[in-house]
């Protein structure tokens, strides 16, 4: 078993029937600490209106999950619509969902579409799958285990039917695609590249008219990068021993941001706090030095200018504590934050507001919001 945090990195490839329109695929993906949650939503038809019913379909599956719905609930319960939908002008989809928890352990639950394939390190194969009860059309259920390396590639029809009508009398067909990445996988491809020839051999089979949208989603499991930012003092002063030792057991780089928050971990180590003396740059604020900390930052300056920047390639920035900062950021697939919930009098400074300077309990969490939408796993807890 591998110790740390196992990120599951979701890469894609999807092109429209038509060159210049809108596809009727629609990925939609949701990461919290409990699982990463991966649905490929496919919209009866082509265009704007298929466009338009899957968008519908992601957004209620995820708006269901979000809310604390399993995820067998919410992919029953729009099943259960669609089912009604069929045959009526009601936006129709059909949908492929997989969970993966932070074990392995994934569940694929499809309905009317292609089943999934397990890539492993040197081969891949279709996933077997065993229907499920109690619902109407032709819903499946799927589980495996993913190991570091191993991924899940789930499809589109446009992929698996692809050919159709062109030498392939049922279509390219699941186990097809299966054949053909495990032949990928013997010339060394990498997986990151795995998406794309698929998506570019369905193309291929179509010829040159693409009979439907195509769409090729690649979650893989590797190791993860692991940063944890303590910022600002507890609340309760008698929390400070407490908060640093559970920061200190965190893994991967550790990250502490603000004076007095170093003060407290220095001062729990028995180390010495020491300032930087010449700065790098004329923008970013001084570093600290703890012996034992990746990074020891200025406070609200300094968490302003990264959510600034945060956008920005980190070649773009000068050597400092922001680029630093950013870097670590930047390279990070989990990103936790404990923050100190402690007033800080210096924030009531008319100065910061003239300057636009957010306090640390406002920007962290925009910092968060930026970071999800990047597809990061962000943990937040306030203290």
């Amino acid at each position: 078993m591998v110790e740390g945090y196992v990120h599951y990195e979701i890469t894609r490839a999807q092109a429209p029937m038509k060159p210049g329109t809108v596809s009727g695929d629609i990925m939609g993906k949701d990461r919290t600490p409990m699982a990463t949650t991966v649905v490929l939503v496919d919209g009866i038809g082509h265009g704007v209106k298929a466009h338009i019913a899957a968008q519908l379909c992601v957004s209620r599956l995820l708006g269901l999950i979000s809310t604390g719905a399993g995820a067998r609930h919410a992919f029953e319960s729009v099943v259960k619509t669609m089912e009604q939908a069929k045959g009526t002008d009601m936006p129709y989809a059909v949908v492929t969902l997989a969970r993966i928890l932070p074990d392995g352990v994934a569940t694929v639950l499809s309905y009317e579409m292609p089943p999934p394939i397990l890539v492993m390190r040197r081969f891949s194969q279709v996933l077997p799958q065993r229907p499920i009860t109690g619902l109407a059309g032709v819903a499946y259920e799927s589980n495996c285990h993913l190991a570091v390396d191993e991924s899940l590639l789930i499809v589109s029809d446009g992929i698996t039917q692809s050919g159709l009508g062109h030498g392939m009398h049922y279509g390219w067909t699941a186990e097809g695609v299966a054949r053909y990445v495990s032949d990928c996988q013997g010339d060394g491809i990498e997986w990151t590249s795995i998406p794309n020839a698929v998506l570019s051999r369905a193309r291929k089979n179509w010829g040159a008219k693409l009979g439907d949208d195509c769409s090729a989603v690649l979650i893989t499991a590797r190791t993860g990068k692991t940063v944890s930012i303590l910022t600002g003092p507890p609340s309760d002063r008698r929390l400070d021993r407490k908060v640093v030792q559970k920061f200190m057991a965190m893994k991967g780089a550790k990250v502490v941001s603000g004076g007095t928050t170093a003060k407290i971990v220095a001062d729990y180590l028995g180390k010495e706090l020491v300032v930087e003396k010449k700065l790098v740059n004329l923008f970013s604020p001084p570093r600290y030095f703890i012996e034992g900390i990746d990074l020891v930052t200025e406070g609200a300056l300094t968490l302003n200018q990264v959510y600034n920047v945060l956008d920005e390639s980190p070649n773009r920035l000068e050597q400092g504590s922001v680029a630093q900062l950013h870097r670590l950021i930047h390279e990070a697939d989990r990103v936790n934050f404990i923050v100190g919930e402690a007033v800080n009098p210096a924030n009531a400074n008319i100065a910061f507001q003239q300057q636009g300077i957010l306090t640390r309990q406002t920007v962290i969490p925009l910092i968060c919001e930026k970071l999800r939408a990047k597809g990061k796993l962000v943990i937040e807890e306030h203290i």
